[in-house]
C-alpha cells in the first residue's frame, strides 16, 4: 500500500480521506475522463486531486456536466507540491512530451505515477527523441535514467515489477492490442522473427478529444482509411516489447486504420509457424495456457472472432487464432475498448498492482451489449 500522507485544507471540493488518494491530471481529455468514471466505482481508489492547465479555474460541471463527481470540484493548475499533499499515485494524461516535465517533481516528492502517454515508454530517452522528433525539439527533457527506470505497464506480462515500481509506463492502445496475442508465440519460440505483419483498426477516440479535421464526423463516418503506413510511433514501441521477450531483435510491419466508430479497436497479427504440424487447437492452447490466471483476458473458441462490441466498456481483452495450414500461416486476433484496456482501464490495473490490490478490482468484465 501506498504511505499515507498528512492532508492539508483545500478548496477543491474532493474529499480528502486518508487511502489510496489519486490525482487525475489531464482530467477532461478522454483518457482523464474514462480514468475518472472508473474511479468513481472504485471500491478502494479515489480521485482526490483534478489537474488541467486549460481547464484550470472551472467547477468540474461546467466541463463534463455528464459525470458527475461529489462535491463539484475545481479542475487546478498542476502542481507537484499540492498533488503530493492532496494524492499518493497520479494518473498523467497528457500529451507526449508534458508527462516528463512534471514526473520527476512527482517522483522527488514520493508520489507513484501511471503515465499513460508516451513519454517513458522506451528504455532509451535517445530512441524516444528519435520517434517523437517534434515533441523533442520543443521540450528539453533531461531523465534518461527514469526512463531505464520506468515499467511498461502491461500487466499480463509485467505484474511483479508494477507492484513495486514507482514509475509506469502504460502502453498505447496500439502496442496492446498487438503484444498480447503475438507475445506467447514470440516467447516459445513457435513463430518466425521475420515476416510478421500487424494490421490493426481504431476508432476515432484514439485520437483524442482535441478538434482535428479527420476525426470529424463530416470526415470520417462512412470511410476506412489507412494511415502512419511506415514508420507509425507504435511501431518501434511493439517491436521493443516484442525483441526483449524474443531474446532477439524483432522487426515488423504496423499499419493501422481508422474506421467509422467511436470506440474500440481490432488488431489482427500474421506469422509463420516453424512447426508446420500445428492446429489453430494448439495454438488456442497455447493462449490459454499462457492467460489462464489473467482475468482480463479472454480467450475465444476456435473459429470464433472477436468483435469490438463484444469489449465495449470493459477492461477485457478477448483473444482468438487461426492457422491456414496451406501456407503453415499464424493469424492472431485480438479486440480491445481502446479507452479502457487500451488507456485508462490498463492504468486502473496497475494503479491496483501498486496498491497491492487485485489487478481487476473496480473493472468491468462484462460488456454492455449491444
Amino acid at each position: 500500500m501506498a504511505m499515507e500522507r498528512t492532508n492539508s485544507s483545500s478548496t477543491s471540493g474532493i474529499s480528502q480521506a486518508r487511502g489510496n488518494r489519486v490525482a487525475v491530471i489531464g482530467a477532461s481529455g478522454y483518457g482523464g475522463l474514462q480514468t475518472l468514471k472508473l474511479l468513481a466505482a472504485h471500491p478502494q481508489l479515489e480521485a482526490t486531486f483534478l489537474g488541467g492547465e486549460r481547464s484550470a479555474g472551472k467547477r468540474w460541471s461546467e466541463l463534463c456536466p455528464f459525470l458527475p463527481l461529489p462535491d463539484d470540484p475545481v479542475v487546478e493548475t498542476p502542481s507537484a507540491d499540492k498533488i503530493a499533499e492532496r494524492a499518493d499515485f497520479a494518473v498523467l494524461s497528457l500529451p507526449n512530451g508534458l508527462a516528463s516535465q512534471l514526473v520527476p517533481q512527482l517522483l522527488e516528492r514520493e508520489v507513484r505515477v501511471v503515465d499513460l502517454s508516451a513519454d517513458y515508454r522506451y528504455r532509451s530517452l535517445d530512441q524516444w527523441s528519435q520517434v517523437y522528433v517534434q515533441e523533442a525539439q520543443s521540450l528539453a527533457r533531461n531523465d534518461a535514467e527514469l526512463c531505464q527506470q520506468a515499467v511498461y505497464g502491461l500487466p499480463e506480462w509485467h505484474a511483479p515489477a508494477i507492484a513495486s515500481a514507482k514509475l509506469v509506463a502504460a502502453p498505447g492502445c496500439f502496442p496492446t492490442a498487438s503484444l498480447l496475442p503475438l507475445l506467447p508465440f514470440l516467447k516459445q519460440g513457435l513463430i518466425e522473427n521475420d515476416g510478421l505483419i500487424i494490421d490493426a483498426k481504431t476508432g476515432t477516440s484514439g485520437g483524442g478529444r482535441a478538434a482535428k479535421e479527420h476525426l470529424l464526423l463530416a470526415e470520417a463516418s462512412e470511410s476506412i482509411a489507412p494511415y502512419g503506413v511506415v514508420g507509425h510511433r507504435h511501431t518501434s514501441e511493439i517491436e521493443q516489447l516484442a525483441s526483449e521477450v524474443a531474446g532477439h531483435s524483432i522487426q515488423l510491419q504496423f499499419t493501422p486504420h481508422l474506421v467509422p466508430m467511436v470506440r474500440g479497436l481490432l488488431s489482427t497479427v500474421y506469422a509463420r509457424l516453424r512447426d508446420p504440424g500445428l492446429t489453430a487447437e494448439d495454438c488456442n492452447t497455447v493462449l490459454k495456457a499462457v492467460y489462464r490466471h489473467h482475468p482480463c483476458i479472454g480467450v475465444l473458441p476456435v473459429g470464433t472472432y472477436p468483435a469490438t462490441k463484444w469489449v465495449k466498456h470493459t477492461n477485457k481483452a478477448l483473444l482468438s487464432v487461426q492457422v491456414d495450414n496451406r501456407t503453415s500461416r499464424l493469424v492472431l486476433m485480438s479486440a480491445v475498448d481502446n479507452l479502457v484496456k487500451g488507456q485508462a482501464g490498463q492504468g486502473v490495473q496497475c494503479l491496483n498492482l501498486m496498491a497491492g490490490l487485485p489487478p481487476e478490482t473496480g473493472l468491468s468484465l462484462l460488456p454492455f451489449y449491444p
